[in-house]
């Protein structure tokens, strides 16, 4: 970690979140979101040809792995950061975030895909009347967390929230990944779901608790999985 950062800790201190910002949310993650979210497998195609994920219990394993080591070390406290970020409009600190994550991603795929999700999503929330991210298209473009955080700023979805849709999503296109490449079944896929989905709300609490020395993603295999998935043979999606 950069030794140059100030150590802060984000108050576990929220704004409600009222029915209408909700249904915003519920849009925001919905897969039907048209940035092309169902076209990455974020290395669990390759994962899954390696032999390192072969059943539901296997699949748990893996994106219990993703959540606890990669999502609420890394991912929730910077879109933490970029949604106190985007309240203040600090461009500065948007920027600096976003690069942050960017840079945490270890393979080619995996920035890759934040940089073309980041566009498709800032394109989109243009076109849905958030001018904002025109504006800010650059400062933005590092990773797809930064023009969310700009949605839910926007659209008054409460912190607590935005961390808790961005996860739900992130777990819905992996499950729908493993549904067609494991393959696992419909009714296997929902119970996979439904169970990883239990521990959300401890994955954004410990997010919401770290300070900035200690953010940082423990996640080798998915490293390891993204590169290889490069050159596999034969695959599905794009990461």
């Amino acid at each position: 970690m950069p030794t140059h950062m100030h150590t802060t800790t984000t108050a576990m201190t929220d704004t409600p979140t009222d029915p209408l910002a909700r249904l915003r949310l519920m849009q925001l993650v919905s897969p039907t979101l048209p940035i092309g979210a169902f076209t990455y497998s974020q290395g669990l195609e390759w994962a899954i040809e390696a032999g390192w994920v072969r059943d539901a219990d296997s699949t748990a394993d893996w994106l219990a792995g993703l959540l606890g080591d990669g999502l609420a070390g890394c991912e929730l406290p910077v879109l933490i950061r970029l949604y106190r970020a985007v309240e203040t409009d600090d461009l500065p600190e948007i920027e600096r975030w976003g690069r942050f994550l960017f840079a945490s991603r270890e393979s080619r795929e995996l920035r890759m895909e934040e940089k073309q999700r980041a566009r498709a999503l800032i394109t989109l929330l243009n076109d849905l009347g958030i001018e904002r991210v025109a504006r800010w298209r650059e400062t933005l473009a590092h990773c797809q967390a930064a023009p969310f955080a700009v949605a839910a700023v926007h659209w008054g979805i409460g912190l607590q929230d935005c961390l808790l849709g961005y996860t739900w999503g992130w777990l819905e296109n992996q499950v729908a990944a493993a549904i067609k490449l494991v393959p696992l079944g419909q009714t296997e896929g929902q119970r996979l779901q439904l169970a990883l989905a239990a521990d959300i709300p401890a994955a954004v609490d410990k997010a919401m608790q770290l300070d900035d020395n200690d953010i940082g993603s423990a996640a080798p295999a998915l490293a390891i999985a993204s590169a290889r998935h490069e050159t596999q043979y034969t695959r599905l999606f794009r990461s």
